[in-house]
């Protein structure tokens, strides 16, 4: 038998998932069979680790926690091949499956019914079978989409949307401790430029920067180029990432985003996205910003501004 000597906070960081997840997938489900010292920490293989990464693959990949959890792990491994196959999402299980669904319903009517309570404990659910990058690639970011889509049509208000972004801020933050990068990680500014007040498509990158191991620094919504510049300057960003989101023809942006080209480290990246992007894809380009169109694109592109640091060392 493999040798059991990680301790959970070892293993989260491994899997990428938080330790909250492992814990309950463990107990409700079987994923995991750890050991335990005499003082009942838990501690897990080799073995183990692999299974909770393949699990973690898979059930962001569309699978449901509840029906892969006890496959075995040659199983797992194979339906994790097909999920990397399909650019991250299982061929069997599209991502508009029934449990994502639930979930975002869930969290809509929390959002309109302003229930506190019944939000964080549906993104805790959802963060537990869907892992950590499945809650914010299938359920945080669709919420963020549908929450603005009824904020535009009037079904909700502007205090419904401060509302989401209250809870899901809190929430998120509390879900991202564990993946605090250590201190030789890069810094990654998060906000969004001035005028652009709404703030959940920072958050989400926010979050999905953290659990890549990014030390992120959060500024919140519609801050001048130059207190962005300053704050990037002050913590030696390797990149500083803005969220667009409405609106979409706001004339002062594009000199917003050349004084803040201008006002940055020639090395520090400028990534952006957001559904208002588009709009002022071409001012960006000439600036040389890095687009991303989705989470997916974010996490190659923080991924690639990792490489040259990774290369220098020795």
């Amino acid at each position: 038998m493999a040798e059991a000597h990680q301790a959970i906070k070892v293993v989260a960081r491994r899997t990428g998932l938080s330790a909250h997840v492992i814990r309950i997938w463990e107990k409700r489900y079987g994923a995991a069979k750890p050991e335990r010292t005499g003082t009942n920490r838990r501690l897990y293989s080799d073995e183990q680790v692999e299974r909770l990464s393949l699990l973690r693959d898979i059930t962001q990949g569309g699978h449901s926690i509840s029906h892969v959890a006890k496959l075995p792990t040659e199983k797992l491994r194979e339906l994790a091949r097909e999920s990397h196959a399909t650019n991250g999402h299982s061929a069997s299980a599209p991502i508009t499956a029934p449990d994502t669904l639930t979930f975002l319903d869930e969290c809509v009517a929390a959002v309109k019914s302003l229930d506190a309570r019944a939000l964080d404990e549906t993104l805790n659910r959802a963060a537990t079978e869907l892992g950590a990058q499945g809650l914010l690639q299938r359920v945080v970011a669709p919420l963020a989409q549908t929450i603005g889509d009824l904020w535009r049509d009037g079904t909700i208000t502007a205090a419904h949307e401060h509302f989401a972004s209250a809870v899901i801020r809190i929430f998120l933050g509390h879900a991202a401790r564990p993946f605090v990068g250590t201190d030789s990680a890069p810094v990654l500014v998060v906000t969004t430029p001035d005028g652009q007040i709404h703030e959940l498509g920072a958050l989400l990158v926010g979050a999905a920067a953290s659990n890549l191991g990014w030390h992120v620094t959060y500024l919140g919504a519609s801050l001048p180029a130059a207190e962005i510049a300053g704050a990037a300057r002050q913590n030696r960003a390797r990149a500083v990432a803005l969220s667009l989101v409405y609106p979409e023809d706001d004339a002062s942006l594009p000199g917003q985003l050349t004084l803040l080209r201008e006002a940055l480290p020639a090395d520090t990246a400028l990534l952006v996205g957001g559904r208002a992007m588009p709009a002022y894809r071409d001012v960006l380009r000439r600036l040389g910003a890095i687009l991303a169109e989705d989470l997916v694109q974010l996490g190659l592109a923080l991924d690639r501004l990792r490489q040259p640091a990774r290369n220098a060392k020795p």
